[in-house]
């Protein structure tokens, strides 16, 4: 197990808030990064692209000037999260001004690039990669990333199809730095569950949608709240590569969630083969199948000390067993 030194003493729980298309925003990043976990946001959020670095500099200055006024609490370094594809073209420039930001953790989805590894680390922050095979990790080692990602079965938006019990144990034969489990993580129990399997972190998205700073519509949320995992549809149709989205939102759209044609990866696109209107993660809502456990919407913040509670007490229940 490794757990980065820059995240030693920092964090209140082992957990990382997932970074999720339109949803997450400095208000959310900043609740958790103040709570105690790392908070992360795409960069692709911050629209026009010259919002980036206000956004950088808000979560820089209230996490920083909470961590001033309370030197006995952990507060977390936070995220960005960059799409390493063609079809960003905002990819190089966001990258600039991450770099001038040095931004502690940079968390690359769908291609390793050696380039954004190399620039980071030439200001001491760390490079986290998602993946949903070990194919793909082999990759990212090769590229000198500090972090896996192991995106399994069940993880909302963009999921693998491997059960973690296979696939932590797989990357960590060959992988000896900061593993990190996605998949169904939405209590203090599941965190906890995730470092037996031999992962040093969590990661969790699904769990914050349903929260106060998070930026998803209420119809978002709601429906977060009132789906089962039976709800959860598994297609490649909205951006090409197979993700995890709310049966509620693609029903709404007027499609048939149990008949949709495949999406074409070249693209990422939406709808490559639907010609509605409906836009991926705007309209047609990404979820994992942890929704099932979602019951309320909470501020983040009491959210987070809730999952410590729970993970604390999971532990000791297991110690006296």
């Amino acid at each position: 197990m490794a757990l980065p030194q820059a995240l030693e003493g920092a964090l209140r729980l082992p957990l990382i808030g997932a970074p999720m298309f339109i949803v997450s925003c400095p208000e959310l990043v900043i609740a958790q990064c103040n709570a105690g976990i790392v908070g992360s946001f795409p960069a692709l959020n911050a629209r026009p692209q010259e919002m980036l670095s206000d956004w950088l500099k808000q979560i820089e200055d209230e996490t920083g000037a909470y961590k001033e006024t309370h030197p006995d609490e952990p507060v977390a370094p936070y995220a960005v999260n960059q799409i390493a594809h063609a079809s960003n073209p905002r990819l190089f420039a966001d990258m600039e001004t991450c770099v001038k930001h040095e931004v502690p953790i940079i968390i690359t989805s769908l291609r390793p690039p050696e380039e954004i590894v190399t620039a980071v680390h030439a200001y001491g922050g760390l490079v986290f990669h998602d993946v949903i095979n070990l194919r793909h990790a082999r990759k990212a080692i090769e590229q000198g990333v500090d972090g896996i990602i192991a995106v399994c079965s069940g993880a909302g938006g963009h999921a693998g199809p491997y059960n973690p019990f296979a696939l932590i144990k797989e990357i960590r034969r060959e992988f000896d730095g900061a593993l990190i489990l996605s998949g169904c993580i939405t209590s203090g129990g599941d965190v906890l569950a995730a470092q037996a399997l031999g992962a040093d972190l969590a990661y969790s998205g699904t769990r914050f949608i349903a929260t106060e700073e998070a930026r998803a519509a209420p119809a978002y949320k709601e429906m977060v709240v009132s789906s089962r995992a039976a709800d959860i549809v598994y297609s490649s149709l909205f951006t090409g590569v197979h993700g995890n989205y709310l049966r509620g939102s693609i029903e709404n759209a007027g499609m048939d969630p149990d008949d949709l044609p495949d999406g074409d990866k070249s693209t990422m696109d939406f709808g490559s083969g639907s010609d509605l209107e409906a836009k991926a993660w705007k309209d047609i809502w990404g979820a994992g199948q942890g929704v099932g456990t979602i019951d309320e919407i909470l501020p983040a913040r009491e959210l987070v000390l809730r999952m410590d509670r729970e993970y604390r007490e999971t532990r000791a229940r297991l110690s006296a067993a």
